[in-house]
């Protein structure tokens, strides 16, 4: 039988991992009888730790949300994933945690044992971040004043810089956000337009406060949020939009060419059209180059320029004039 202290640490991680244990199941797992689980459960709350009771047939314990957090228990792997994911947010492309990022994680590794220490450290010292190229940052503020939004069905208004710098203000009814590489999205209903709409979400400063309340709406053709992105991202007001035919099928090439470059329409078995777009004609022969098969270019005039006076270029590298 677990001595007191060591039994408390095992009941807490119980109810930890699942959403509701009777009081018969845990004390088969704790090996003890149903009193001592109940004497157990009330050391738990002198604690601080919320444990709800529900009487009844159906009766059992729940660990609930309290009003200050009390310490968590973490197996191994958990609390190496949590070393690791604060610190990878320590750099990421959210502004605003970087600091409480680093203060949790140093309490995190002040507690951890030293062969989870030495894990955690090895992970830090032989891992050497590569840096990406500058990208937009969003703000943590902004995006918990729109996740809060989308949660509660309130209208969000806020001022919005479009792909050209120009400002307008947008009243929407929020559905959603992605995250995108560096990029976060708002999927959203704009009411002034009366059309669906996606918005960089750190070209976005909300106004406050939030509301009325609306009755929510579901995406057109039943798409998903992460399609839905998708395929606005792609087709962006870029400098430059190109409509390529890939000598391949769009199945194939499915697996080379990702949805953050362009989409494939199908043309046969053996054919496709790639609808992309840059705003470098040198980033448009980069993806084709990169694709490995051949491709005739249908639009724009300026692609086929392009591509022509790279042809010449890698001839003469080559030596063949």
């Amino acid at each position: 039988m677990l001595q007191t202290s060591a039994r408390l640490l095992r009941l807490l991680s119980l109810l930890q991992v699942r959403r509701e244990w009777s009081g018969s199941d845990l004390a088969e797992r704790l090996e003890v009888d149903v009193r001592t689980v109940r004497r157990d459960v009330d050391k738990l709350r002198t604690l601080g730790y919320p444990v709800n009771a529900t009487t009844g047939t159906a009766g059992g314990y729940r660990l609930g949300a309290g009003a200050a957090l009390p310490p968590l228990l973490l197996d191994d792997d958990e609390a190496v994933a949590v070393a690791v994911s604060l610190r990878t947010a320590t750099n990421g492309p959210i502004s605003g945690i970087e600091d409480t990022s680093l203060r949790a994680l140093t309490k995190l590794e002040q507690v951890l044992p030293s062969r989870l220490r030495r894990r955690v450290n090895a992970l830090q010292s032989f891992t050497v971040p590569i840096p990406l190229r500058p990208g937009p940052t969003v703000d943590a503020a902004v995006l918990t004043t729109i996740a809060n939004a989308c949660r509660d069905h309130e209208r969000l208004r806020f001022d919005y810089r479009d792909h050209n710098g120009d400002a307008t203000l947008r009243v929407v009814e929020p559905h959603s956000m992605a995250n995108w590489g560096r990029k976060w999205y708002l999927v959203a209903w704009d009411v002034d337009r009366a059309d669906w709409r996606t918005f960089r979400v750190d070209r976005i400063q909300p106004r406050t406060p939030t509301g009325p309340r609306f009755t929510p709406r579901e995406l057109p053709d039943g798409a998903d949020v992460a399609t839905y992105v998708s395929a606005r991202v792609t087709a962006a007001p870029w400098r430059f939009r190109a409509r390529i035919l890939m000598h391949a099928s769009a199945e194939a090439l499915a697996e080379r060419i990702s949805t953050a470059v362009g989409t494939l329409e199908p043309v046969d078995e053996n054919t496709c059209v790639l609808v992309t777009g840059a705003d470098s004609l040198e980033t448009l022969a980069l993806y084709l180059g990169m694709a490995g098969v051949d491709f005739e270019v249908q639009e724009p005039p300026e692609l086929i320029d392009h591509i022509r006076a790279l042809g010449r270029r890698y001839n003469r590298a080559a030596g063949e004039g």
